[in-house]
């Protein structure tokens, strides 16, 4: 049998067998507010073997305790802290009570965009190019401050899947010939000042997440580019002690055709961890994206990856680090009509009714 615990020990804190999950954008809260439900979500997950659990996005700018009970299973929890950029909507609730612009590098809208609370397929809009990027990473490190008074183990800055920081880093969404724009070092600069001030609160329990392929909410740079853009972003990172940094690789279900046509995807797949582990000599770097288990132990006991976030199975299995250690099957099929909620439907759908297997 393979040694499981080379997958499941990996967590920067994990003394004993445990199962990292993902991010998952897994948003039942009341206008912004964690809720009793979401509690009883991530109870779930940590007993059922995720040693480090990645929050779903908070939103930095519109801002129950449920890192206290994560805590008692023996299980750490880090707050994804994220921004959308121009991947918002003027109408989206949180936009709406935040009162502002929806802002982004430069004033370049994506293609696509269809929104879980607004009817239809309004489209992305055409962003406000903020003016001031340090008033940005002044909220990323405000966010991070709120998370440490709630009890978060650590903080994911959320650099990946066409968000804000990922705009900054790619030349198709970021146009502007200030110091935050241009050339690789000039795009690459929010991202690391960001890093930085969100280790004057956490020290080394800072982690980021990136998607160098693209595809999602309309990214993605020649490969070249990608390569030389994202080398360089990775050697800066290398230098701040982070926890660790976790890729995610190229999924066509992550790559849309826009307008009807695959020519028009975006994404650029490349191997994420072979393409980009050579930056990161000082920095354990862990893999996120459809990694089944039997993958996951191949790039743990090779050295491939450091470690390996689970995202999708954690969803449908809330027992899914004690299936895999026990080599139960993955036999729950995720109800995509209920995945991610939608308003007038029971909260718990497709969220805390999932059933775990019978040990």
């Amino acid at each position: 049998m393979p040694n499981r615990r080379t997958v499941f020990a990996f967590t920067p804190t994990c003394t004993q067998f445990c199962a990292g999950m993902s991010a998952l954008t897994r948003n039942r809260s009341s206008k912004s507010v964690p809720n009793e439900i979401m509690k009883q979500y991530h109870d779930q997950r940590a007993a059922g073997g995720a040693g480090l659990i990645v929050t779903e996005g908070t939103l930095i700018t519109r801002q129950g305790k449920i890192t206290d009970s994560v805590h008692t299973t023996g299980s750490k929890i880090y707050s994804q802290i994220w921004h959308l950029g121009r991947a918002s909507h003027p109408e989206a609730p949180e936009q709406i009570e935040a009162g502002v612009p929806v802002y982004a590098p430069s004033a370049i809208s994506a293609r696509g965009g269809k929104f879980r609370h607004i009817d239809g397929t309004p489209g992305y809009v055409t962003p406000t190019e903020i003016a001031d990027p340090t008033v940005l990473i002044a909220q990323f490190k405000q966010a991070a401050i709120n998370a440490k008074e709630a009890g978060f183990d650590g903080v994911e800055f959320h650099g990946a899947n066409g968000y804000l920081v990922h705009q900054f880093l790619d030349s198709t969404s970021n146009k502007r010939t200030d110091k935050w724009g241009g050339s690789v070092e000039n795009r690459a600069r929010f991202a690391l000042e960001t890093l930085k001030a969100l280790t004057e609160v956490y020290g080394s329990d800072v982690v980021i997440k990136l998607s160098p392929a693209g595809g999602y909410n309309d990214m993605g740079m020649p490969l070249q580019e990608t390569l030389d853009t994202f080398g360089y972003l990775l050697r800066e990172i290398n230098k701040l002690g982070l926890s660790y940094v976790t890729l995610v690789r190229y999924n066509p279900w992550l790559d849309p055709e826009y307008d009807g046509l695959s020519a028009k995807k975006r994404g650029i797949p490349h191997d994420a961890a072979e393409s980009y582990s050579p930056f990161l000599a000082d920095t354990p770097l862990f893999v996120n994206g459809s990694v089944a288990p039997a993958e996951a132990e191949e790039l743990v006991s090779t050295g491939k990856a450091a470690g390996i976030f689970i995202g999708v199975n954690w969803i449908t299995h809330p027992d899914l680090g004690k299936r895999i250690w026990v080599g139960k099957e993955l036999d729950n099929a995720p109800d995509y009509t209920t995945l991610y909620g939608a308003p007038g439907v029971d909260p718990a759908l497709g969220y805390t009714d999932y059933k775990e297997a019978v040990y």
